[in-house]
């Protein structure tokens, strides 16, 4: 590979790559044509979008693209700027694009749709160098089982930034009574932990890879509650600052935009059980989309046909049903060894 002279071509050169460059788009969140004009030096990249693109690029060319960037006249502040977050406050403007959108999205996207707005815009505020971020919209499974309560929450909209994949849905897993989520709902208070490695005694937490740190809040309305924010950081210590943990507090209010009323619960209408490992619940998610697309079917064979958010849910009714019996089989299992070595 002939020696770039400048950060446009080496990018261009990583970019010839084909699997490098769906990389930086993933990871950067732009348009295969965005990259075209930085090459070509039709149009600059904004100062936090070149700082995410060089701790998005491959170790090997990280040093090298923050020298050829200092080396060009009007970008060479843009490296040395300070690792923290840009703003204490959401922006004014981005008050009134969420409000635009729910009013001109259809009912059966306004959720989703307003929720990825929202997470977009947080996710590149609180983690604006790209340290490791993942940022889940949880939210309050309908009232089930003999008491007609809410017995557990569900991962439901997410994104990332490396080490975790910018589309966290695919990974959507429930969380219990079992985790710091499900001790901020019953509570009704936000929850941090600033070093995993040494509170996760001190509190409930169900952990995933590469969490170090995490900051939940609830999403209220009115006394109820529909869900939390829940973010997590591959670094530790990443929300003591107080402006950082305003800021989540700020998104947590806003994320409430894209429930309806009846989306939130009072106290007295939760109960959270205890879910299984994340790893337990892989295998009976493994067949997801598959029991989506079997229920669509059977609905319709019946002459009731159900949309596929529809179907979602009926899906993730069934499977948590079956996830509720599996710590209840372990407590009858092990209180009949007992009774047997009695």
């Amino acid at each position: 590979m002939q020696e770039a002279r400048t950060w446009r071509e080496l990018l261009g050169q990583i970019i010839s790559d084909p699997k490098e460059k769906q990389h930086l788009i993933d990871t950067l969140n732009v348009t295969p044509i965005t990259f075209t004009r930085w090459v070509g030096g039709e149009s600059d990249p904004r100062p936090q979008n070149l700082r995410q693109l060089i701790n998005a690029l491959p170790q090997r060319y990280q040093e090298q693209m923050r020298q050829l960037v200092k080396e060009e006249r009007g970008v060479a502040e843009i490296v040395a700027a300070p690792q923290e977050v840009t703003l204490k406050t959401i922006p004014a403007e981005f008050y009134a694009r969420v409000l635009v959108a729910r009013a001109s999205t259809t009912e059966n996207l306004r959720f989703w749709s307003t929720s990825h707005l929202i997470l977009q815009q947080a996710i590149g505020q609180l983690d604006p160098e790209r340290h490791g971020m993942s940022i889940w919209v949880v939210r309050c499974m309908p009232p089930s089982g003999p008491y007609k309560k809410v017995r557990s929450l569900r991962e439901s909209v997410g994104l990332g930034t490396p080490p975790w994949v910018g589309n966290l849905e695919q990974n959507a897993m429930f969380l219990g009574a079992e985790s710091l989520a499900g001790n901020v709902v019953t509570l009704c208070r936000p929850g941090i932990i600033q070093n995993l490695d040494k509170e996760h005694n001190l509190m409930p937490a169900s952990r995933v890879e590469h969490e170090k740190s995490t900051a939940i809040y609830p999403i209220l309305y009115a006394g109820k509650i529909a869900g939390v924010l829940l973010v997590s950081s591959t670094q530790i210590d990443y929300f003591l600052s107080q402006s950082r943990t305003d800021l989540v507090q700020q998104y947590a209010d806003l994320v409430a935009l894209a429930f309806e009323p009846e989306d939130f619960y009072a106290p007295e209408e939760i109960a959270l059980c205890v879910m299984p490992s994340h790893h337990q619940q892989k295998e009976h998610f493994s067949r997801f989309r598959q029991m989506v697309a079997e229920t669509m079917m059977r609905a319709a064979t019946r002459n009731k046909p159900v949309n596929n958010q529809q179907a979602d849910m009926l899906v993730w009714q069934r499977l948590e049903e079956e996830l509720l019996q599996i710590p209840a089989r372990k407590v009858i299992s092990l209180d009949v060894e007992t009774n047997n070595q009695n």
